[in-house]
């Protein structure tokens, strides 16, 4: 990659003003991929005054002609999806056939939800019958600090640029430093797009760094974050000696509850889903709840569906999984599977070390506990890799007692052939999402937790709306 230690800063690539290089590790075996560079508080206040300078033409610019930029946009992403899939694959460890679907499919398909949602969305609204001369106006926020995490990177990067860009914001980007490529290569279709200067800027740097500097900057308006509830927390407070506007999408531990008369197939789609990105998923279900009636049967089932997942390099096709991003996240996934094993779980697959014959890389052992119970570590934190823990309960209130007691609340999982129950459990569930019985979200469905999984809301008209000021108008003549 050519602008690889380069920053994109005011329609062109640029050098950091201090070097400062930092090596991307290749998660399936351990090897520098690619070389980048770790900006500084310079490049963060070029960034930010490029973007600053860009914002009242940008801001005034006509919708229509913003809208046929995201189109263009759209179609160099479908164009060079393939470039963008290999990244991503090599830089974060996702398997051809994940990158090149669902990882390079979750970009293009939010962009589309966000250009179908401009298409309805009221900028200019009147407030109602009781004041006829009352406008409610939607305006940009101003300039946005989109700071997105390495699990999935062209999820997180459409989520927050493209209705920053749709509404008339202008942004500095900075994605993660352990997975930058993807980050850098999308520079390149806004780029290529032809958005004019200062609108995306991307600096890559670390969250100490580039990343504290732009929630405390002065000049930025609005920070839009994804990644854990500890960095989460530093961030606001980081904001708000500015008293900037925060955006949140944090950490979960989604409860997956499998009542007696749910889907035969409920268990084994259930470890499916946990595994899938290598567990690396806010929005895993990595609680399995089962119905007591049903418990015994389920446990044999996970044991089942864990021993038959199997794990490989990213560059390889077929349907394993690959490795978790770094060595940090490897240590730490295995420090927490020790601590099932020691504070009394029931190991029924997987467990500490690499797979066989995976002496190099940072693969994880697919693991699934059961008998987990509240005062263990592995029910309370966030694992983040391909580890389950299955617990019985007896009725829909301990159910439903058990799924909400969690810091989080990001999405929580129902199954059951009975509609009214199903209903009945995710009105009180305290989740920003409930799926039931695997039925996916359709396009612009909000993206959002509450408590400690965060706040605001992403896709559709409600990322739109996070972008965005509201401003009250009388007298308002037609």
């Amino acid at each position: 990659m050519d602008n690889a230690k380069n920053f994109y800063i005011d329609g062109q690539w640029v050098a950091p003003e201090t070097a400062n290089d930092f090596d991307v590790i290749n998660p399936s075996n351990e090897e520098v991929c690619a070389t980048i560079s770790l900006g500084g508080q310079a490049d963060t206040d070029k960034a930010v005054a490029a973007a600053r300078a860009a914002f009242e033409g940008w801001s005034q610019t006509p919708l229509a002609d913003r809208m046929a930029l995201l189109e263009k946009l759209l179609k160099i992403y479908n164009d060079r999806a393939e470039e963008m899939a290999q990244a991503i694959s090599l830089e974060m460890g996702a398997p051809q056939k994940l990158a090149k679907l669902q990882q390079i499919g979750a970009g293009s398909w939010h962009l589309e939800g966000f250009l179908n949602a401009l298409k309805d969305f009221k900028f200019e609204r009147p407030l109602g019958p009781q004041a006829p001369k009352e406008r409610v106006l939607y305006e940009p926020i101003g300039v946005a600090a989109l700071i997105t995490p390495w699990n999935w990177p062209m999820n997180q990067i459409v989520l927050k640029a493209i209705p920053a860009l749709a509404t008339g914001c202008t942004m500095i980007l900075k994605p993660s430093e352990i997975a930058p490529l993807s980050g850098l290569l999308f520079a390149e279709f806004v780029d290529q797009a032809g958005f004019p200067k200062g609108v995306f800027n991307l600096v890559n740097g670390d969250g100490p760094g580039v990343g504290s500097q732009l929630t405390a900057h002065p000049d930025v308006d609005m920070v839009s974050f994804t990644g854990s509830s500890r960095a989460g927390k530093l961030i606001s407070k980081s904001a708000a000696d500015t008293l900037k506007r925060v955006s949140l999408e944090l950490g979960g531990k989604g409860a997956n509850i499998i009542f007696a008369d749910a889907d035969e197939k409920a268990v084994t789609s259930g470890v499916v889903r946990c595994f899938r990105n290598t567990g690396q998923s806010c929005n895993a279900p990595t609680r399995m709840l089962v119905e007591k009636s049903r418990y015994a049967e389920a446990v044999e089932q996970a044991k089942a569906a864990a021993d038959a997942t199997t794990v490989g390099p990213a560059s390889e096709e077929g349907r394993h999984i690959g490795p978790v991003v770094s060595e940090a996240q490897f240590d730490k996934i295995q420090g927490l599977i020790e601590k099932g094993i020691e504070e009394g779980a029931t190991l029924l697959s997987g467990g500490t070390g690499r797979p066989d014959g995976l002496n190099r890389g940072y693969y994880v052992r697919p693991t699934v506990f059961s008998d987990v119970t509240p005062d263990m570590t592995i029910y309370r934190e966030e694992i983040f890799g391909p580890v389950l823990s299955i617990m019985p309960f007896e009725d829909e209130a301990h159910a439903i007692e058990i799924a909400n007691d969690t810091e989080y609340g990001l999405t929580n999982y129902v199954q059951t052939s009975d509609v009214e129950k199903r209903r009945r459990v995710a009105r009180k569930l305290r989740s920003g999402m409930v799926e039931t019985n695997g039925q996916g979200f359709g396009q612009g469905s909000p993206f959002g937790g509450y408590k400690q999984s965060g706040n605001g809301r992403e896709g559709g008209a409600f990322g739109l709306e996070d972008f965005l000021e509201v401003k009250a108008v009388s007298g308002w003549e037609d």
